[in-house]
């Protein structure tokens, strides 16, 4: 039976840096955000639902979705936001095991599902594992802003936004705590896939 790991952690917590690791491990990782963003492409079923449900004010001139208008649709607007949700969410559930699938028929003994909001969107149960990727607050704040070029106020609000992650490694079944030096990280990944026997 293949090991399923969930990665997740917050936003600017180095979840992209541990994932860049395991690719490099040869361990396939599928994406739930690049997921996200192929399955609201031009002519994909979710796209004609979003048009449906917000109409083709959110389009831009080449008929693809403007990002940032339905953005500040939905980030106004509890319902609205519920509504994009319920179309993406389950679109982006049906490809990632789909991937997970082809992987495993493939011959991989592991495979990674990178879900940034795993807890709060109640997908845990997809996974055998879950690798949380902690950050203390002031330094998440910091990377975000640096990374972002956001001010304090936009930052704080987008990792409030979120579940803390001091809550989210009490669900973890390992912490990788990247507040320190990049090999620190690695370092830690290799005895958690070590203690896995995935390595």
């Amino acid at each position: 039976m293949a090991l399923t790991i969930g990665l997740t952690g917050g936003i600017a917590s180095g979840k992209s840096t541990v994932s860049r690791m395991l690719k490099e491990y040869g361990i396939p990782v599928v994406d739930a955000d690049v997921i996200a963003r192929e399955v609201v492409n031009v002519g994909e079923e979710a796209y004609r639902q979003i048009v449906e449900v917000f109409g083709n004010d959110i389009l831009q001139e080449n008929g693809e979705i403007d990002r940032a208008k339905l953005g500040s649709i939905v980030f106004n607007n509890e319902e609205k936001r519920k509504q994009l949700n319920a179309i993406v969410h389950p679109a982006v559930r049906k490809t990632m095991m789909a991937q997970r699938e082809s992987y495993i028929q493939s011959g991989a003994k592991t495979v990674v599902l990178d879900i940034p909001l795993l807890f709060e969107s109640n997908l845990t149960h997809l996974v055998d594992k879950v690798i949380v990727v902690y950050v203390d607050e002031a330094i998440q704040l910091e990377r975000l802003m640096k990374r972002n070029g956001l001010s304090k106020t936009d930052a704080t609000a987008r990792i409030r936004s979120q579940m803390p992650l001091i809550e989210k490694k009490v669900y973890a079944d390992a912490v990788i705590d990247n507040n320190g030096a990049v090999d620190e990280t690695r370092e830690q990944l290799l005895y958690i896939l070590k203690q896995w026997n995935v390595l």
